[in-house]
């Protein structure tokens, strides 16, 4: 099987405002995690808000497997016509990756279809990413669990539909609990959200927090299956009337 082709999409507004985030990710966020993904083989291109369609024309989504998606502070800045193409493309089959701030963008939200709303405090909590589903693909090569010494606090209630595998539950300092790493499937598209990921810390990094978004997108890519078929169908065999 091919490896997938994937697309690293990022707002790129607060490197470009911030000089605390510009140190950590000199080149953007997106580039931190391209260069992780093409370091383990895999095809990697990026986009930025910005960009012209945002960087997702259709030609760019009809040639990307996976779609890793950053964003934060501008999130109703992404046009509706760019996730009504992100969208479609995700039920067609394409696997999205939705990484921590990205739970309030408009394709999340479209495709759990709730609020997708959470507690947080910025303030350095220690987070410890607990591996519950230790057999899953994500969870290749990790211990059981990850530590970071610094984060931002996402806390529960996470307002998303129950995972239908939940990969991580983080605990923090403070004492709050999240689940932190939850996969879904919309249609034939595979969804993996990840939370760690505050843009005033290093945690991208970090090389646990790299291998896992390396097998999340390996996992949310499209496999081989049966073709679906929608519409009005002819019977495939004759239908007598019953006498």
């Amino acid at each position: 099987m091919p490896l997938p082709r994937v697309t690293v999409w990022n707002e790129y507004r607060h490197e470009l405002q911030n000089p605390q985030v510009r140190e950590i990710y000199p080149d953007g966020i997106h580039s931190t995690l391209a260069a992780a993904l093409r370091a383990a083989g895999l095809e990697v291109a990026t986009a930025t808000l910005d960009e012209p369609e945002h960087g997702l024309s259709a030609e760019r989504l009809a040639q990307t497997d996976v779609l890793v998606w950053w964003g934060h502070i501008a999130h109703q800045e992404v046009s509706d016509a760019v996730a009504d193409r992100v969208q479609a493309r995700v039920l067609e089959g394409m696997g999205l990756v939705v990484l921590h701030s990205g739970h309030f963008s408009k394709i999340f939200r479209r495709l759990m279809g709730t609020g997708c709303d959470l507690k947080w405090r910025e303030g350095g909590d220690r987070e410890r990413l607990w591996v519950v589903a230790p057999g899953h693909p994500i969870a290749q090569g990790l211990g059981e669990y990850i530590e970071l010494e610094r984060e931002e606090m996402y806390g529960e209630p996470f307002d998303v539909p129950p995972p239908e595998t939940l990969v991580f539950v983080s605990w923090f300092s403070g004492g709050e609990v999240f689940r932190s790493g939850g996969c879904y499937t919309r249609g034939h598209g595979r969804i993996f959200y990840f939370r760690p990921g505050h843009e005033t810390l290093p945690t991208y990094h970090h090389p646990q927090i790299q291998q896992v978004i390396v097998n999340a997108v390996r996992w949310a890519a499209p496999t081989p299956g049966a073709a679906r078929a929608f519409g009005n169908r002819l019977p495939l065999e004759e239908i007598r009337p019953s006498e």
